[in-house]
């Protein structure tokens, strides 16, 4: 018996390219930035070989995620969420044996020797459930009503990870945001959303900063970590007000200046100091995570840091595009919130590793080391890849369809001696 296999006819080539072109720079990067893993695990090609692994994995996923249809992901976004939940809130219980706590905060969830970041499974989940809700409604009424549920959902969401990785609360919270604006919902609705939230960050801010941080007091409780967000902000703030000639090395700026000093290293040449030659790397605790971007603007300069924000940029752009010829509209908002999520994480990570914004943990898509990280991107791509070749199957049907019934038009007589066949016209369909 013969395994039919689906067609690659249809597939979206170009986000396959993109998609390789960024492994290719992480397998690169990791090569230059993962001198710490090796110290670690006492091998060269040990750190290098395990991310391979994961990323082929995520290859692995890509390819068999863009041929399942569209209603399987949206079915699949919904467990995603709810087990991303059920996590993320096991973790919130004192003493839990699944939380463990790495740099600080408890992000990942172990069971025996698997672990995760449930906050990883919860961006696409949700993204998926509030794309699949805001396409649905089809009177005023269910839109206010679906509405209020994505944002009870994105609360729910949100809530446990402001406790333990505020920017990932942030980021998505944004992506929720932008969703409702892609969808036309009530703008005093969003804006209210959006003034309300700013307030709460706004007040918390100033409760942390003069009740706490400043008293030099301890905070107790799930809001204990609030007191190195409110920090990491005064850090950043004092560092703008510092003239650049003066660097003063603590432990809490230790890695922001040492990412600084490697951005101005590569910043003396356009193309930096040339790939295997940065000095960073030997010293930047997290060169190969979160400060990956560093290390790479340090080797490649301005070049290959404005390569790379091209990149990431033209994700977004080609699924603007194939969104802009969608014949399923809750497949295209899906599409557009995983790839300006993946977008805007990238550019939020690559803003911190050259100062320009707080600390915040958030990882180079597809790039940074971590097995959770790089199986999600993957899983991404996968999703807005199967978007783009059902829509270009539909779209090989219409056109099919309106050249079949060209075809079958009958010929017009206007009189023995002249007529006219109606010919197929050259249509572009939306």
């Amino acid at each position: 018996m013969k395994i039919k296999l689906p067609s690659r006819e249809y597939n979206d080539h170009t986000f396959w390219v993109l998609f390789f072109i960024l492994i290719g720079v992480a397998v690169i990067a990791l090569f230059s930035a993962g001198s710490t893993l090796t110290y670690k695990h006492h091998s060269f090609l040990g750190p290098v070989m395990q991310q391979s692994l994961y990323l082929a994995f995520g290859v692995a996923v890509a390819y068999l995620v863009q041929y399942l249809p569209t209603w399987s992901i949206r079915l699949g976004g919904m467990l995603l969420l709810a087990g991303s939940l059920l996590c993320l809130y096991l973790m919130l219980i004192p003493g839990n044996p699944f939380g463990k706590e790495l740099n600080g905060a408890v992000r990942w969830f172990q069971i025996g020797g698997f672990r995760f970041q449930p906050s990883e499974l919860a961006k696409p989940g949700l993204i998926i459930v509030v794309s699949d809700l805001l396409t649905r409604p089809a009177n005023d009424e269910e839109k206010k009503r679906n509405f209020f549920i994505t944002l009870g959902l994105t609360i729910i969401t949100c809530l446990p990870l402001v406790m333990s990785n505020l920017s990932t609360a942030m980021l998505l919270g944004f992506i929720v945001v932008l969703l409702w604006f892609l969808s036309r919902q009530p703008v005093k609705y969003v804006l209210s959303v959006v003034g309300t939230a700013v307030v709460l960050l706004v007040v918390g801010y100033f409760v942390i900063e003069f009740g706490f941080v400043r008293p030099h007091r301890q905070l107790k409780g799930p809001f204990e970590r609030a007191v190195t967000q409110v920090k990491r902000v005064d850090a950043m703030i004092e560092d703008i007000k510092r003239p650049s000639s003066e660097i003063t090395m603590t432990k809490e700026n230790y890695q922001r200046n040492l990412a600084k000093v490697a951005v101005m290293r590569g910043g003396k040449s356009p193309v930096g100091v040339l790939p295997g030659n940065s000095q960073e790397r030997d010293f930047l605790p997290l060169a190969y995570a979160d400060y990956i971007f560093a290390i790479i603007v340090e080797e490649t300069g301005v070049v290959g840091a404005v390569f790379l924000m091209l990149l990431y940029l033209a994700i977004l752009i080609r699924a603007c595009y194939v969104s802009s010829r969608y014949a399923d509209y809750a497949a295209m908002m899906m599409m557009m919130g995983l790839a300006l999520m993946l977008t805007c994480q990238a550019l939020v990570s690559m803003a911190v590793s050259v100062g320009l914004g707080p600390v915040t943990g958030q990882p180079l898509p597809l790039i940074s080391h971590g097995g959770t990280s790089a199986v999600m991107t993957s899983l991404y791509f996968g999703i807005m890849m199967c978007v783009a070749r059902e829509q270009n199957i539909l779209m090989a049907k219409q056109e099919a369809s309106v050249r079949d019934n060209f075809e079958e038009t009958p010929e017009i007589r206007l009189d023995d001696n002249l007529s006219i066949s109606r010919k197929p016209l050259q249509t572009d369909i939306l």
